[in-house]
Protein backbone atom coordinates (compact mmCIF):
# COMPACT_ATOMS: atom_id res chain seq x y z
CA UNK A 1 0.00 0.00 0.00
CA UNK A 2 1.68 3.45 -0.82
CA UNK A 3 3.14 5.52 1.84
CA UNK A 4 0.75 8.88 1.26
CA UNK A 5 -2.04 6.55 1.83
CA UNK A 6 -0.82 5.87 5.56
CA UNK A 7 -0.41 9.49 6.01
CA UNK A 8 -4.18 10.23 5.01
CA UNK A 9 -6.47 10.35 8.41
CA UNK A 10 -9.59 7.90 7.75
CA UNK A 11 -13.01 8.73 9.96
CA UNK A 12 -15.10 7.14 12.04
CA UNK A 13 -16.90 5.06 9.65
CA UNK A 14 -13.95 4.33 7.26
CA UNK A 15 -12.30 2.73 11.01
CA UNK A 16 -15.51 0.56 11.53
CA UNK A 17 -15.18 -0.76 7.97
CA UNK A 18 -11.46 -1.57 8.15
CA UNK A 19 -12.45 -3.41 11.33
CA UNK A 20 -15.41 -5.08 9.80
CA UNK A 21 -13.29 -6.51 7.06
CA UNK A 22 -10.32 -7.69 9.15
CA UNK A 23 -13.08 -9.65 10.96
CA UNK A 24 -14.50 -10.98 7.66
CA UNK A 25 -10.96 -12.11 5.92
CA UNK A 26 -10.11 -14.18 8.89
CA UNK A 27 -13.34 -16.24 8.36
CA UNK A 28 -13.23 -16.13 4.39
CA UNK A 29 -9.46 -16.29 3.57
CA UNK A 30 -6.57 -18.84 3.34
CA UNK A 31 -4.58 -17.63 6.60
CA UNK A 32 -1.32 -16.32 4.55
CA UNK A 33 -4.09 -13.98 2.63
CA UNK A 34 -5.75 -12.56 5.54
CA UNK A 35 -2.43 -11.96 7.28
CA UNK A 36 -1.48 -9.82 4.38
CA UNK A 37 -4.96 -8.24 4.64
CA UNK A 38 -4.63 -7.58 8.37
CA UNK A 39 -1.37 -5.79 7.69
CA UNK A 40 -2.71 -3.41 4.98
CA UNK A 41 -5.56 -2.13 6.97
CA UNK A 42 -3.24 -1.64 10.07
CA UNK A 43 -0.77 0.30 7.37
CA UNK A 44 -3.96 2.34 6.59
CA UNK A 45 -5.03 2.93 9.98
CA UNK A 46 -2.06 2.63 12.69
CA UNK A 47 -3.70 4.72 15.33
CA UNK A 48 -7.11 3.71 15.10
CA UNK A 49 -8.33 1.74 18.37
CA UNK A 50 -11.33 -0.42 16.76
CA UNK A 51 -8.47 -1.42 13.48
CA UNK A 52 -6.36 -2.45 16.34
CA UNK A 53 -8.67 -4.34 18.35
CA UNK A 54 -9.57 -5.75 15.32
CA UNK A 55 -5.96 -6.86 14.54
CA UNK A 56 -5.25 -7.87 17.75
CA UNK A 57 -8.56 -10.11 18.08
CA UNK A 58 -7.03 -11.90 14.85
CA UNK A 59 -3.38 -12.23 15.73
CA UNK A 60 -4.81 -13.58 18.93
CA UNK A 61 -7.39 -16.26 17.33
CA UNK A 62 -4.46 -17.03 15.48
CA UNK A 63 -2.11 -18.13 18.06
CA UNK A 64 0.55 -14.66 17.93
CA UNK A 65 -0.80 -13.44 21.37
CA UNK A 66 2.39 -11.67 21.55
CA UNK A 67 1.19 -9.58 18.54
CA UNK A 68 -2.14 -9.36 19.86
CA UNK A 69 -0.94 -7.83 23.24
CA UNK A 70 1.07 -5.07 21.81
CA UNK A 71 -1.83 -4.37 19.23
CA UNK A 72 -4.27 -3.75 22.64
CA UNK A 73 -1.27 -2.07 24.48
CA UNK A 74 -1.55 0.73 21.52
CA UNK A 75 -5.37 0.83 20.95
CA UNK A 76 -5.09 1.22 24.80
CA UNK A 77 -3.09 4.34 24.52
CA UNK A 78 -5.37 5.51 22.61
CA UNK A 79 -8.78 4.91 24.05
CA UNK A 80 -8.19 3.73 27.70
CA UNK A 81 -11.78 3.93 28.85
CA UNK A 82 -12.71 0.64 26.49
CA UNK A 83 -13.62 -2.30 29.03
CA UNK A 84 -13.69 -4.45 26.06
CA UNK A 85 -9.82 -3.35 25.29
CA UNK A 86 -8.80 -4.15 29.11
CA UNK A 87 -10.87 -7.17 29.05
CA UNK A 88 -8.86 -8.40 25.18
CA UNK A 89 -5.62 -7.56 26.29
CA UNK A 90 -6.31 -9.63 29.82
CA UNK A 91 -6.76 -12.32 27.42
CA UNK A 92 -4.01 -11.86 25.84
CA UNK A 93 -1.61 -11.75 28.84
CA UNK A 94 -2.97 -14.95 29.56
CA UNK A 95 -2.30 -16.92 27.06
CA UNK A 96 1.31 -15.74 27.61
CA UNK A 97 1.00 -16.60 31.26
CA UNK A 98 1.82 -13.37 32.65
CA UNK A 99 -0.86 -13.46 35.09
CA UNK A 100 0.53 -10.22 37.00
CA UNK A 101 -0.15 -8.17 33.71
CA UNK A 102 -3.63 -10.19 33.38
CA UNK A 103 -4.66 -9.01 36.91
CA UNK A 104 -3.80 -5.51 36.21
CA UNK A 105 -5.77 -5.48 32.52
CA UNK A 106 -8.84 -7.15 34.52
CA UNK A 107 -8.18 -4.87 37.41
CA UNK A 108 -8.63 -1.71 34.49
CA UNK A 109 -11.77 -3.40 33.11
CA UNK A 110 -13.91 -3.53 36.23
CA UNK A 111 -12.76 -0.47 37.03
CA UNK A 112 -14.78 1.24 34.40
CA UNK A 113 -17.44 -1.40 34.62
CA UNK A 114 -17.66 -3.55 37.67
CA UNK A 115 -20.39 -5.26 36.80
CA UNK A 116 -18.49 -6.55 33.71
CA UNK A 117 -19.53 -10.33 33.12
CA UNK A 118 -17.05 -11.52 31.56
CA UNK A 119 -14.27 -9.54 33.27
CA UNK A 120 -15.44 -10.79 36.49
CA UNK A 121 -15.40 -14.56 35.44
CA UNK A 122 -12.03 -14.16 34.10
CA UNK A 123 -10.55 -12.50 37.25
CA UNK A 124 -12.51 -15.73 39.03
CA UNK A 125 -10.62 -18.51 36.83
CA UNK A 126 -7.91 -16.52 37.76
CA UNK A 127 -8.12 -17.12 41.02
CA UNK A 128 -8.91 -20.61 40.80
CA UNK A 129 -5.19 -20.47 38.90
CA UNK A 130 -3.62 -19.06 41.92
CA UNK A 131 -5.12 -21.54 43.77
CA UNK A 132 -7.07 -18.74 45.83
CA UNK A 133 -10.34 -21.12 45.42
CA UNK A 134 -12.48 -18.80 47.82
CA UNK A 135 -11.64 -15.48 46.31
CA UNK A 136 -12.53 -17.30 43.20
CA UNK A 137 -16.00 -17.98 44.34
CA UNK A 138 -16.45 -14.38 44.90
CA UNK A 139 -16.27 -13.09 42.06
CA UNK A 140 -18.14 -16.34 40.44
CA UNK A 141 -21.00 -14.69 42.68
CA UNK A 142 -20.32 -11.59 41.29
CA UNK A 143 -20.69 -12.84 37.89
CA UNK A 144 -24.01 -14.48 38.74
CA UNK A 145 -25.23 -11.51 40.51
CA UNK A 146 -24.42 -9.04 37.91
CA UNK A 147 -26.78 -11.68 35.81
CA UNK A 148 -29.56 -11.76 38.48
CA UNK A 149 -29.51 -7.62 38.61
CA UNK A 150 -30.44 -7.60 34.86
CA UNK A 151 -27.35 -7.83 33.59
CA UNK A 152 -26.82 -8.93 29.66
CA UNK A 153 -25.80 -12.68 29.66
CA UNK A 154 -23.03 -13.35 27.57
CA UNK A 155 -23.85 -16.21 24.94
CA UNK A 156 -19.87 -17.15 24.71
CA UNK A 157 -20.00 -17.51 28.51
CA UNK A 158 -22.14 -20.11 28.99
CA UNK A 159 -19.63 -22.91 29.69
CA UNK A 160 -18.02 -20.51 32.23
CA UNK A 161 -21.24 -19.41 34.18
CA UNK A 162 -22.50 -22.70 34.50
CA UNK A 163 -18.91 -23.79 35.90
CA UNK A 164 -19.16 -20.66 38.21
CA UNK A 165 -22.70 -22.01 39.43
CA UNK A 166 -21.01 -25.53 40.35
CA UNK A 167 -18.08 -23.35 42.17
CA UNK A 168 -20.34 -21.16 44.35
CA UNK A 169 -22.77 -23.63 45.54
CA UNK A 170 -19.73 -25.75 46.71
CA UNK A 171 -18.27 -22.61 48.62
CA UNK A 172 -21.59 -22.39 50.21
CA UNK A 173 -21.39 -26.07 51.16
CA UNK A 174 -18.17 -25.70 52.43
CA UNK A 175 -18.99 -22.33 54.13
CA UNK A 176 -21.96 -23.88 55.96
CA UNK A 177 -19.90 -26.59 57.33
CA UNK A 178 -17.34 -24.45 58.45
CA UNK A 179 -20.02 -22.14 60.14
CA UNK A 180 -21.73 -25.33 61.41
CA UNK A 181 -18.47 -25.83 63.69
CA UNK A 182 -17.98 -22.49 64.40
CA UNK A 183 -21.36 -21.71 65.95
CA UNK A 184 -22.04 -25.40 67.40
CA UNK A 185 -20.09 -24.56 71.18
CA UNK A 186 -22.72 -20.85 71.07
CA UNK A 187 -25.89 -23.20 69.76
CA UNK A 188 -25.04 -26.03 72.58
CA UNK A 189 -24.83 -22.83 75.27
CA UNK A 190 -27.97 -22.21 74.20
CA UNK A 191 -29.32 -25.09 73.48
CA UNK A 192 -32.46 -24.67 75.46
CA UNK A 193 -33.36 -21.39 73.59
CA UNK A 194 -35.39 -20.77 70.70
CA UNK A 195 -32.54 -20.20 67.87
CA UNK A 196 -35.40 -20.67 64.96
CA UNK A 197 -35.03 -16.65 63.82
CA UNK A 198 -30.85 -17.25 64.03
CA UNK A 199 -31.24 -20.39 61.99
CA UNK A 200 -33.06 -18.37 59.15
CA UNK A 201 -30.86 -15.32 59.25
CA UNK A 202 -27.93 -17.97 58.52
CA UNK A 203 -30.32 -19.80 55.51
CA UNK A 204 -30.58 -16.64 53.65
CA UNK A 205 -27.13 -15.42 54.33
CA UNK A 206 -26.06 -18.81 52.61
CA UNK A 207 -28.81 -18.26 49.79
CA UNK A 208 -30.86 -21.69 51.29
CA UNK A 209 -33.38 -19.53 52.05
CA UNK A 210 -35.36 -16.56 49.94
CA UNK A 211 -36.29 -12.99 51.87
CA UNK A 212 -39.98 -12.04 51.39
CA UNK A 213 -41.10 -8.87 52.77
CA UNK A 214 -44.14 -7.80 54.98
CA UNK A 215 -46.56 -6.87 52.39
CA UNK A 216 -50.19 -7.62 54.48
CA UNK A 217 -52.86 -6.46 53.67
CA UNK A 218 -54.22 -6.43 57.25
CA UNK A 219 -51.82 -7.52 60.11
CA UNK A 220 -48.73 -9.30 60.43
CA UNK A 221 -46.88 -10.87 63.16
CA UNK A 222 -44.09 -13.12 62.19
CA UNK A 223 -40.81 -13.60 63.14
CA UNK A 224 -38.69 -10.21 63.61
CA UNK A 225 -40.81 -7.36 62.59
CA UNK A 226 -40.02 -4.67 60.16
CA UNK A 227 -40.11 -1.78 62.65
CA UNK A 228 -39.17 1.37 61.67
CA UNK A 229 -38.71 3.47 64.30
CA UNK A 230 -38.57 1.52 67.55
CA UNK A 231 -40.69 2.81 70.50
CA UNK A 232 -39.26 5.19 72.86
CA UNK A 233 -40.00 3.76 76.07
CA UNK A 234 -38.20 0.50 75.40
CA UNK A 235 -34.97 2.47 75.50
CA UNK A 236 -34.85 4.11 79.11
CA UNK A 237 -31.39 4.50 78.80
CA UNK A 238 -31.75 7.26 75.94
CA UNK A 239 -32.79 9.79 79.03
CA UNK A 240 -29.03 9.41 79.79
CA UNK A 241 -28.01 10.47 76.40
CA UNK A 242 -30.36 13.13 75.52
CA UNK A 243 -29.18 14.73 78.97
CA UNK A 244 -25.93 14.77 77.87
CA UNK A 245 -26.36 16.77 74.20
CA UNK A 246 -25.31 20.42 74.85
CA UNK A 247 -21.75 18.42 76.00
CA UNK A 248 -21.97 16.33 72.85
CA UNK A 249 -22.44 19.11 70.47
CA UNK A 250 -19.86 21.19 71.81
CA UNK A 251 -17.47 18.24 71.41
CA UNK A 252 -18.91 17.38 67.98
CA UNK A 253 -18.13 21.32 66.85
CA UNK A 254 -14.78 21.80 68.75
CA UNK A 255 -13.75 18.87 66.63
CA UNK A 256 -14.68 20.14 63.26
CA UNK A 257 -13.23 23.46 64.49
CA UNK A 258 -10.06 22.03 65.63
CA UNK A 259 -9.18 18.48 63.63
CA UNK A 260 -11.43 19.00 60.32
CA UNK A 261 -8.57 16.76 58.35
CA UNK A 262 -10.09 13.77 60.77
CA UNK A 263 -13.55 13.88 59.17
CA UNK A 264 -13.61 11.81 56.59
CA UNK A 265 -16.35 11.00 53.28
CA UNK A 266 -18.82 7.89 54.43
CA UNK A 267 -18.61 6.81 51.02
CA UNK A 268 -14.68 5.83 50.22
CA UNK A 269 -15.47 3.08 47.50
CA UNK A 270 -12.20 2.13 45.63
CA UNK A 271 -12.56 1.43 42.06
CA UNK A 272 -14.13 -1.72 41.13
CA UNK A 273 -17.25 -1.11 43.45
CA UNK A 274 -20.44 -1.05 42.38
CA UNK A 275 -21.49 2.22 44.09
CA UNK A 276 -24.74 2.99 42.03
CA UNK A 277 -26.79 5.99 43.72
CA UNK A 278 -23.77 7.11 45.82
CA UNK A 279 -21.80 7.54 42.91
CA UNK A 280 -22.37 11.61 43.70
CA UNK A 281 -21.11 11.23 47.33
CA UNK A 282 -18.21 8.73 46.92
CA UNK A 283 -14.67 10.49 48.12
CA UNK A 284 -17.08 13.76 49.14
CA UNK A 285 -17.13 15.49 52.00
CA UNK A 286 -20.79 16.54 51.62
CA UNK A 287 -21.17 13.78 53.91
CA UNK A 288 -18.21 13.22 56.46
CA UNK A 289 -18.27 11.09 59.26
CA UNK A 290 -15.50 11.88 62.50
CA UNK A 291 -15.62 8.52 63.83
CA UNK A 292 -15.43 7.38 67.65
CA UNK A 293 -15.42 3.97 67.10
CA UNK A 294 -14.85 2.00 63.83
CA UNK A 295 -14.91 -1.65 63.18
CA UNK A 296 -15.49 -2.44 66.73
CA UNK A 297 -12.14 -0.15 67.81
CA UNK A 298 -12.10 3.10 69.50
CA UNK A 299 -10.37 5.93 67.47
CA UNK A 300 -7.83 7.46 70.34
CA UNK A 301 -7.33 10.37 68.98
CA UNK A 302 -10.46 11.18 68.13
CA UNK A 303 -12.16 9.79 71.80
CA UNK A 304 -9.50 11.73 73.67
CA UNK A 305 -10.97 15.41 71.99
CA UNK A 306 -14.31 14.17 72.81
CA UNK A 307 -13.81 12.63 76.29
CA UNK A 308 -17.76 13.41 77.81
CA UNK A 309 -19.46 12.17 74.38
CA UNK A 310 -16.79 9.04 75.25
CA UNK A 311 -18.15 8.67 78.62
CA UNK A 312 -22.11 8.70 77.73
CA UNK A 313 -21.15 6.49 75.15
CA UNK A 314 -19.68 3.61 77.85
CA UNK A 315 -22.91 4.01 79.56
CA UNK A 316 -24.88 2.85 76.78
CA UNK A 317 -25.46 -0.74 75.02
CA UNK A 318 -23.37 -0.86 72.12
CA UNK A 319 -23.36 -3.66 69.49
CA UNK A 320 -20.38 -5.77 70.56
CA UNK A 321 -18.76 -8.08 67.42
CA UNK A 322 -14.89 -7.84 67.64
CA UNK A 323 -13.35 -6.46 64.63
CA UNK A 324 -17.29 -5.23 63.37
CA UNK A 325 -19.29 -3.29 65.76
CA UNK A 326 -19.83 -0.76 67.81
CA UNK A 327 -19.54 2.24 65.30
CA UNK A 328 -20.05 5.54 66.32
CA UNK A 329 -19.39 8.82 65.20
CA UNK A 330 -20.50 12.27 64.27
CA UNK A 331 -21.84 12.52 61.05
CA UNK A 332 -21.98 15.93 59.10
CA UNK A 333 -24.11 16.68 56.21
CA UNK A 334 -23.56 19.79 54.08
CA UNK A 335 -25.73 22.55 53.13
CA UNK A 336 -27.95 21.78 50.22
CA UNK A 337 -27.19 17.64 50.31
CA UNK A 338 -29.79 14.53 49.91
CA UNK A 339 -28.53 11.08 50.76
CA UNK A 340 -30.44 8.78 48.33
CA UNK A 341 -32.94 5.63 49.70
CA UNK A 342 -30.51 3.19 50.87
CA UNK A 343 -30.06 0.29 53.54
CA UNK A 344 -28.03 -0.93 55.83
CA UNK A 345 -26.21 -4.32 56.09
CA UNK A 346 -28.26 -6.31 58.65
CA UNK A 347 -31.19 -5.92 60.68
CA UNK A 348 -29.65 -7.23 63.92
CA UNK A 349 -28.56 -4.14 64.75
CA UNK A 350 -30.37 -0.93 65.29
CA UNK A 351 -29.21 2.68 65.17
CA UNK A 352 -29.41 5.53 67.39
CA UNK A 353 -29.44 9.46 65.86
CA UNK A 354 -28.63 12.14 68.59
CA UNK A 355 -29.35 15.58 66.74
CA UNK A 356 -26.54 18.31 67.95
CA UNK A 357 -26.89 21.14 65.09
CA UNK A 358 -30.51 20.98 63.39
CA UNK A 359 -31.06 23.52 60.95
CA UNK A 360 -34.45 24.42 59.49
CA UNK A 361 -35.24 22.27 56.36
CA UNK A 362 -33.70 19.30 57.69
CA UNK A 363 -35.47 15.49 57.46
CA UNK A 364 -34.99 11.72 57.22
CA UNK A 365 -37.13 9.27 56.50
CA UNK A 366 -37.56 5.60 57.51
CA UNK A 367 -39.68 3.41 54.92
CA UNK A 368 -43.34 5.42 54.85
CA UNK A 369 -41.91 7.22 58.42
CA UNK A 370 -40.71 10.58 57.61
CA UNK A 371 -39.71 12.57 60.58
CA UNK A 372 -37.84 15.80 61.68
CA UNK A 373 -34.71 16.22 63.58
CA UNK A 374 -35.26 18.22 67.21
CA UNK A 375 -31.85 18.47 69.07
CA UNK A 376 -31.50 16.56 71.78
CA UNK A 377 -34.76 13.88 70.94
CA UNK A 378 -32.84 11.12 70.24
CA UNK A 379 -34.18 7.98 68.37
CA UNK A 380 -33.64 4.31 67.22
CA UNK A 381 -34.68 2.81 63.68
CA UNK A 382 -34.46 -0.13 61.38
CA UNK A 383 -31.93 0.79 59.12
CA UNK A 384 -32.47 -2.32 57.12
CA UNK A 385 -35.47 -0.52 56.10
CA UNK A 386 -34.94 1.71 53.22
CA UNK A 387 -34.65 5.36 54.30
CA UNK A 388 -33.47 8.13 53.43
CA UNK A 389 -32.09 11.91 54.83
CA UNK A 390 -31.29 15.74 53.71
CA UNK A 391 -30.41 18.65 54.41
CA UNK A 392 -32.10 21.79 52.53
CA UNK A 393 -30.62 24.27 54.68
CA UNK A 394 -27.94 26.97 54.06
CA UNK A 395 -26.44 25.31 57.40
CA UNK A 396 -24.36 22.14 58.35
CA UNK A 397 -26.54 19.50 60.05
CA UNK A 398 -24.76 17.47 62.33
CA UNK A 399 -25.74 14.39 64.94
CA UNK A 400 -24.47 11.29 66.64
CA UNK A 401 -24.69 8.14 65.39
CA UNK A 402 -23.71 4.46 66.92
CA UNK A 403 -25.26 1.02 66.55
CA UNK A 404 -26.75 -1.21 69.38
CA UNK A 405 -28.28 -4.47 68.77
CA UNK A 406 -32.11 -5.33 67.70
CA UNK A 407 -33.76 -4.74 70.89
CA UNK A 408 -35.73 -7.61 69.61
CA UNK A 409 -33.34 -10.23 69.83
CA UNK A 410 -32.73 -12.43 72.78
CA UNK A 411 -29.67 -12.73 74.02
CA UNK A 412 -28.95 -16.63 72.46
CA UNK A 413 -29.35 -14.71 69.44
CA UNK A 414 -27.37 -12.01 69.83
CA UNK A 415 -24.39 -14.35 70.96
CA UNK A 416 -25.36 -16.74 67.79
CA UNK A 417 -25.42 -13.57 65.17
CA UNK A 418 -21.88 -12.79 67.09
CA UNK A 419 -20.62 -16.06 66.58
CA UNK A 420 -21.75 -16.02 62.81
CA UNK A 421 -20.25 -13.38 61.70
CA UNK A 422 -17.17 -13.81 63.39
CA UNK A 423 -17.10 -17.56 61.98
CA UNK A 424 -18.05 -15.70 58.11
CA UNK A 425 -15.00 -13.42 58.70
CA UNK A 426 -12.57 -16.00 59.93
CA UNK A 427 -13.51 -18.19 56.84
CA UNK A 428 -12.93 -15.71 54.32
CA UNK A 429 -10.20 -13.80 56.25
CA UNK A 430 -9.17 -10.79 53.81
CA UNK A 431 -11.32 -11.60 51.48
CA UNK A 432 -14.55 -11.28 53.90
CA UNK A 433 -17.47 -9.05 52.70
CA UNK A 434 -17.75 -5.95 54.30
CA UNK A 435 -20.61 -6.65 57.18
CA UNK A 436 -20.53 -3.63 59.07
CA UNK A 437 -20.73 -0.79 56.46
CA UNK A 438 -23.35 1.58 54.64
Amino acid sequence: MPAAVNATPINEAEARALADAIDQVSKSQPPDTALKLVEMALARAPQQPVVLNAAGGYMYRSGNARRARDLYEKAIAADGNSKVLWLNLANACRALGDMKSEAEALEKALAIEPRYVLALLQKAALMERLAQPKSAAVFYEAALDSLASGGPAPQQAAAALAHAQDVVLASRRELEKFLEQEVAPVREQHAAADQHRYEACRDVYLRKRRVYHNQPKQILFPYLPETEFFRREDFLWLDVLEAATEEIAAEALAALAGDRAGFKPYVDSPPGTPIDEWAPLNHSLDWSVYALWHDGEQIPNHVQKCPKTDAVLAQLPLCDIPQYAPGAFFSVLKPRTRLPPHTGTTNTRSIVHLPLVIPEGCGFRVGADVRTWKKGKAWVFDDSIEHAAWNDSDEIRIILIFDIWNPLLSAAERDLVRALTLGIGRYYGADAPVLGSR
